[in-house]
């Protein structure tokens, strides 16, 4: 799927959002004890990384980013 532009909560303008990996998706469902993460998005603008879902701009408290590849 194509990356997105939504508005993000962090940055405050819309940017472009894209879909989670395999390996994002299981740290999000960890991290977050979510039973399903498909609809989860993460900003693409430079060091942003906040997840927000299709429906809401900010769903979690406090805001979660994704951590870098090589920390996951």
């Amino acid at each position: 799927m194509r990356d997105q532009k939504m508005y993000c909560y962090t940055c405050g303008t819309d940017e472009l959002h894209r879909r989670l990996t395999a390996a994002e998706k299981a740290w999000v469902k960890n991290k977050t004890h979510r039973k399903s993460v498909e609809d989860v998005f993460m900003c693409k603008a430079p060091n942003c990384r906040n997840l927000r879902t299709g429906f809401q701009k900010r769903p979690f408290d406090p805001i979660l980013r994704l951590p870098l590849p090589e920390d996951l």
